[in-house]
């Protein structure tokens, strides 16, 4: 264990692979397994913050907080359709759900249910969420969830070009989109208030999340409290990012990670994350079947919630075709959609295998 530490540290600092959480979840698992230091169980620090942010769920709704503050709705109400895209790409996170439990059936493992369902929203490559939902569900699984859920967001420009690549055409990924309108600023200090209130009537189990997202958001787009969206966009989230990236090292102990079912819970990741890239590609050129102004594919691989480097990749990608070709807006609005979805399965989830 105190080599796949070393191996988080080499993927962050040499790869540059998401340093900002693998520099300190590779950190906290070389301390949590060093022999005669107990400084992941009892009373020591690192058990003291996990129990403080991890097991009360604090330090990823903090995460959201500060995501929510950075985040441009613009682009998604801009075109609002592209929400379909992002709600595609959460297909992943069902799959992997059905996968764990047929799994589970078959006797290659023995997933509980409220393991399955935390196992599948690494689907949703969304890390903050994957974390909350896990500790809720199945807090003995954390780590592994935690290592598999921030490694695919990290090797997003590995994993997705190929899958865009193989599901369209080079005249698809040529297809200019037009300009999108600009959004009013009480649009933008609407629909956070709308969002949350509609979702959470209908799924209460995704309020905290969402709440916070929302809550980050409104403080960013109304204006008034510039000092509160800087503490939330800057010193907060990061104060937070060090803290649970040390909880989650302190989960990495190797009698708990070490184990068969981690190769499952890695297993089914990687599959999850092709899958919500391919559903969101296909969903587009279902659109485009029905729709005048055509949608590029590329950018409903966006769709799963890396913000912002899936809708990075879905401009590089598209730009391999056409270098004039500029989706990054574009892919931002089925991006955001793609937090949002899985903010959403996380509730419902939550609600239904607590």
């Amino acid at each position: 264990m105190i080599l796949i530490g070393l191996l988080l540290l080499y993927l962050a600092i040499i790869k540059q692979f998401e340093p900002l959480l693998l520099i300190p979840i590779g950190f906290g698992g070389i301390l949590s397994n060093i022999p005669g230091v107990d400084i992941a169980v009892g009373n020591g620090v690192l058990a003291q913050f996990s129990a403080m942010g991890l097991d009360t769920g604090i330090f990823p709704l903090l995460v959201f907080m500060g995501i929510g503050a950075m985040t441009d709705f613009g682009p998604l109400l801009a075109n609002p359709k592209t929400m379909l895209l992002g709600a595609a790409a959460q297909f992943g996170i069902f799959s992997t759900l059905l996968g764990a439990i047929v799994m589970n059936e078959i006797g290659m493992f023995d997933f509980s249910l409220a393991q399955a369902a935390a196992i599948g929203i690494i689907g949703g490559a969304d890390g903050p969420t994957a974390i909350y939902v896990s500790s809720v569900l199945a807090p003995e699984l954390l780590g592994a969830i935690a290592v598999a859920a921030y490694s695919y967001m990290a090797l997003v420009p590995l994993i997705q070009p190929p899958i865009m690549r193989a599901l369209t055409s080079r005249h698809e990924r040529k297809i200019r989109m037009q300009s999108i309108r600009e959004v009013s600023q009480t649009e933008k200090v609407l629909f956070p208030l709308v969002l949350l209130l509609l979702v959470a009537l209908i799924v209460p189990g995704a309020a905290p999340l969402l709440g916070m997202f929302c809550f980050g958001n409104l403080m960013k787009e109304c204006r008034v409290v510039a000092r509160l969206s800087d503490t939330a966009q800057n010193a907060l989230i990061n104060t937070a990012t060090i803290f649970l990236g040390l909880s989650v090292g302190s989960k990495l102990v190797a009698e708990e990670f070490l184990v068969g079912e981690t190769l499952g819970i890695l297993g089914l990741g990687i599959v999850a994350f092709g899958i919500g890239t391919m559903t969101g590609v296909l969903m587009a050129k279902l659109m485009n079947l029905f729709s005048k102004n055509k949608i590029n594919p590329l950018i409903g691989a966006a769709g799963v919630s890396a913000v912002p480097m899936a809708a990075r990749v879905a401009n590089k990608v598209g730009i391999e075709s056409d270098p004039d070709n500029f989706l990054i807006m574009h892919a931002m609005g089925p991006n955001v959609a793609g937090v949002i979805g899985s903010t959403i399965a996380a509730g419902v989830l939550i609600q239904f295998a607590a």
